[in-house]
């Protein structure tokens, strides 16, 4: 089973693209004057600013309102809405649990709450060591070989949760051995 004392991830982190630092406003800004001017540009917007900060920063919502005249409800009720934009920064690995049908015919509930009590979060939560986040799924299109998870673009397909605990295990003990630690 997963456990939440990992060493801290000083070094790992990695320094923004831009050559010249610019504050997250100016950067939430650069994305929004960038596509603000395409049809229907609110969906860009945010995935442009979800791939560049993991997630959505508060800050954001009053930035995309007022380029885009919409109110902050607005953006934020098209935030909400759709379960792939994040308001929190994310751990460092997103596990997506698939939850359709198919995947439920054959053990995703199991494997859900497996999860779920492995990594000691509920679904759109990370761990402690923020090493892992937990997100729902609902297709990853392998079907005929559910249940099945995702890690980064990594699906992977009839998972017990002796797999899941493998496939964490693995994670874990990648992260550290980069890290030159050794494994807790």
């Amino acid at each position: 089973m997963y456990k939440h004392n990992n060493p801290s991830a000083e070094g790992l982190s990695t320094p923004p693209p831009d050559d010249q630092p610019r504050s997250q406003p100016e950067q939430i800004q650069q994305a929004v004057d960038s596509l603000k001017d395409q049809p229907g540009a609110m969906l860009p917007i945010l995935h442009a600013i979800q791939d560049r900060f993991g997630y959505i920063p508060d800050d954001a919502v009053p930035i995309i309102a007022e380029s885009l005249r919409h109110t902050r409800a607005e953006v934020h009720g098209i935030i909400s809405f759709y379960h792939h934009f994040r308001t929190r920064p994310s751990g460092r690995r997103v596990i997506q649990v698939c939850r359709a049908e198919a995947c439920q015919a054959v053990g995703a509930r199991a494997l859900e709450a497996h999860a779920k009590a492995s990594l000691g979060v509920d679904f759109h939560q990370t761990s402690a060591d923020n090493e892992f986040t937990l997100e729902p799924v609902y297709c990853l299109g392998n079907c005929a070989c559910g249940p099945s998870i995702r890690v980064g673009d990594d699906v992977h397909g009839r998972v017990t949760p002796a797999r899941f605990d493998a496939l964490v295990e693995d994670l874990t003990t990648s992260v550290v051995s980069l890290r030159g630690g050794m494994k807790p």
